[in-house]
């Protein structure tokens, strides 16, 4: 049996992901906009707990005289 035709019935995570997903143009940017704001509050949440573990104890003082 021919590869593609057995495959055709088969779907695999990233085609299910693809089908639901880049259907439509609207869903697309979507995803990409909701995707962008998650991610970046993830990173912003990661590096301010890295911070705080890495400044614990230490007091700041800024001055400006």
């Amino acid at each position: 049996m021919d590869y593609a035709a057995r495959r055709r019935g088969q779907g695999g995570l990233f085609e299910g992901l693809y089908r639901v997903i880049m259907r439509r143009n609207s869903v697309y940017v979507t995803f990409v906009i909701a995707g962008a704001f998650l991610g970046e509050r993830a990173v912003d949440y990661g590096v301010h707990k890295l911070w705080e573990y890495n400044n614990v104890g230490f007091v700041i003082w800024l001055a400006f005289n």
